[in-house]
């Protein structure tokens, strides 16, 4: 497999890429939704709720901290997981900037 050649790109451009990502899979936009509707941190619920495994949502999981947008609180055996309301806010300002800065040229 090809190296993705991040590093040509910057910061900010893999900033957004990465954010993207979280929503780039339907199982971590329904998480993100439960995370968002519940307002709370949410353990072992979230396997109750979606259709998944524990081991699948633990790896959407597992990416949604790794991108920072969900942020966990270990409770040994178990990790509560909520919204971590920086990275969201952050998310919201890109998204919007990015979406908004199309002024509709015509095209094709």
């Amino acid at each position: 497999m090809g190296l993705t050649k991040t590093e040509v790109f910057t910061a900010d451009q893999n900033r957004i890429a990465d954010l993207a990502k979280a929503f780039a899979h339907p199982a971590r936009v329904a998480i993100l939704q439960h995370l968002v509707k519940t307002q709370s941190c949410i353990c072992g619920d979230l396997v109750d709720v979606l259709p998944l495994s524990q081991a699948t949502v633990s790896q959407h999981l597992k990416e949604l901290s790794r991108i920072g947008i969900v942020k966990g609180n270990v409770q040994p055996p178990r990790v509560c997981y909520c919204i971590n309301e920086d990275v969201w806010a952050e998310a919201k300002a890109i998204f919007g900037s990015l979406l908004t800065s199309f002024e509709g040229n015509i095209c094709c």
